[in-house]
């Protein structure tokens, strides 16, 4: 099963600020759970003139509950009680033709629920602009739009089905009347179990996009703060309100402090 949301909106901000605040908006007041992001590649392609990023974030974070109720006790194991989970992020820039594309999705407990969500970042273009990547008054001072679109899926229940099903194909023909009357039954009690499956992943799917709606409004007003302090004292300012969060969520003495850059103390000695 298969389930869509759409949604778009804009920010009154351009799109460079946009653009700079997305790579920067963890942590912010809105996403504490966040715990810490690494960039796995990124390169910039010099003939089209865009930057690849692959990122992957940590995040505090557990199955809805209303999700658990509706699976079989241990299904799960020693991974629900984790409380961490990683999203794998990928995006593309053009600075020149303005635009940003990102596609995040969940790298665990997708055998009950994907989550891919993408959008799309794009500077207007005016009425008086002739081409796409022409820097005016109007780009650089205007807003931006998004439009975010997130798929869910749910296959919870599909390996079961697929294997008696399977079963089912290959099992004897002929084994005599009690058989036949065996075998009669067989495609009934198939077809209550694929309604049982298709329901309960339709239910994990609805709930999966009402926690995502609520997502989205926090990721809005977490960009929103980071473009505001961006507006207020330009790149130093967010850099202090990320120290800040951070402290919020740790602690003064939290795990950056204890390990510098490429194993330098914070007073610059080199750690053994």
């Amino acid at each position: 099963m298969v389930k869509f949301y759409e949604s778009s909106f804009s920010y009154e901000y351009p799109f460079p600020a946009v653009s700079l605040a997305y790579f920067l908006r963890y942590p912010n007041p809105y996403a504490k759970h966040v715990l810490s992001t690494d960039t796995i590649d990124r390169h910039f392609d010099p003939d089209s003139q865009r930057l690849y990023t692959t990122r992957i974030h940590l995040k505090r974070s557990k199955l809805p509950p209303a999700v658990l109720k509706l699976l079989p006790k241990g299904i799960l194991g020693s991974s629900s009680d984790s409380g961490q989970s990683y999203i794998l992020e990928t995006s593309v820039v053009d600075v020149r033709e303005g635009w940003m594309t990102t596609e995040t999705k969940n790298l665990e407990w997708t055998g009950i629920l994907s989550v891919i969500e993408k959008q799309s970042y794009r500077r207007p273009i005016p009425e008086n602009t002739s081409k796409i990547g022409e820097i005016t008054n109007e780009t650089q001072t205007g807003t931006t739009d998004v439009t975010t679109s997130t798929t869910f899926v749910s296959r919870f229940g599909q390996g079961a089905l697929r294997t008696a099903r399977r079963r089912a194909e290959i099992a004897p023909a002929n084994k005599g009347a009690a058989a036949d009357t065996h075998d009669d039954a067989q495609p009934k009690k198939g077809l209550l179990s694929s309604w049982s499956t298709s329901s309960l992943q339709r239910t994990i799917e609805a709930i999966g996009m009402r926690r995502t709606r609520e997502a989205l409004l926090k990721s809005k007003d977490g960009m929103n703060v980071v473009l505001g302090r961006m507006r207020s004292g330009g790149l130093v300012e967010v850099l202090e309100g990320m120290r800040r969060d951070r402290e919020g969520v740790y602690g003064p003495e939290g795990p950056w402090k204890t390990r510098g850059w490429k194993g330098i103390e914070d007073d610059g000695s080199q750690l053994g």
